[in-house]
């Protein structure tokens, strides 16, 4: 194996978020609120053999687990090629998947088959109306259905990530709680984070993790150990759940110091950080096996420009118009 990719403030990447589109069909409020739009020139998107080359290269150089992102990734009609040519990859032992949930009820014991370890599902109110309301899609059933399908193949946990909005879903937190009380879910609230397209929309809904995580530790839930290749939520737990919650807060202190993750995008570029100024195009190395030198030497060159932090904290937020774009 190569040594591990590191950039100059000794972090480890550990970590791809692999998008492989940024078609969703959702219209999610935070994300999307008028819908996937095309940007007028037909994307192709990463094939299988450039996907499989550029996670061969991440895991010969340290990479031990794969995100497979979107957009919503299963609408790729080879999505479970996807899933079966990463988790065949030597050394890949984690092939999660962030998912709208939508195609779950019907296809997850395929994804479960084919070498998925992990799945993420976007679930950002337990009313179907509010649901509705943030996806701008009647598909709350098919999503919680899909949910209690992963159980039946096999999972032993699903993560649900809960995006919190004040006016939206910022009173749901009792309901929540209540739902993983008796089951092994991880409950992943996430701060909103302002993109480009989504200034008045952040400035309206955006609500602190801090108190969330000021609820939970006056009401005896304990902080757990971070792994290696865990994603950057602080994990907690409690006595009297079988569920755990995560929190994933972007705007607090030294969010960044522990940074482990790299991003690739559907059309090939490296992307240092999620709020980045910048992709670096990757695609012209992944047209053949010959080229795996010259595309590490390309990654380890820009790991040298990867900032201390996003700075988000500070007003910036980079290139990203929405989340879709990279992969969130």
């Amino acid at each position: 194996m190569a040594q591990q990719f590191e950039d100059k403030f000794c972090r480890k990447f550990s970590y791809l978020r692999l998008s492989v589109t940024d078609v969703c069909n959702f219209k999610c409020s935070y994300c999307l609120p008028n819908g996937y739009r095309p940007d007028g020139i037909k994307s192709r998107f990463l094939s299988l053999s450039e996907i499989e080359r550029v996670v061969r290269v991440f895991a010969d150089c340290g990479t031990s687990k794969v995100r497979i992102t979107g957009g919503e990734p299963s609408m790729r009609k080879d999505f479970v090629d996807i899933i079966h040519s990463v988790a065949a990859i030597p050394r890949i032992s984690k092939v999660a998947t962030t998912t709208n949930g939508y195609r779950m009820e019907k296809q997850v014991e395929q994804w479960r088959n084919a070498g998925l370890t992990d799945i993420n599902v976007s679930l950002d109110s337990l009313e179907p109306r509010m649901f509705r309301l943030i996806t701008g899609e009647n598909k709350f059933r098919q999503v919680m259905n899909g949910i209690e399908k992963a159980f039946e193949v096999g999972f032993a946990k699903v993560k649900v990530n809960v995006v919190l909005m004040k006016e939206h879903n910022a009173k749901e937190l009792p309901l929540f709680l209540e739902w993983i009380k008796t089951r092994p879910i991880q409950l992943r609230f996430i701060e909103l984070m302002q993109t480009g397209d989504m200034d008045e929309f952040f400035n309206k809904q955006h609500v602190s993790g801090a108190s969330i995580l000021n609820h939970l530790i006056a009401n005896g839930w304990i902080l757990e150990n971070r792994s290696q290749n865990d994603g950057p939520a602080q994990v907690y737990s409690h006595p009297d759940y079988r569920g755990e919650i995560g929190l994933i807060m972007p705007y607090s202190k030294d969010f960044c110091s522990s940074c482990n993750r790299l991003r690739v995008s559907a059309l090939g570029k490296l992307h240092m950080c999620l709020f980045g100024d910048y992709g670096v195009e990757l695609r012209d190395l992944l047209q053949s096996d010959e080229q795996r030198d010259a595309l590490v030497k390309r990654i380890r060159a820009q790991l040298n420009n990867k900032s201390v932090s996003h700075f988000l904290q500070d007003g910036h937020t980079g290139m990203t118009p929405h989340l879709a774009s990279i992969g969130g």
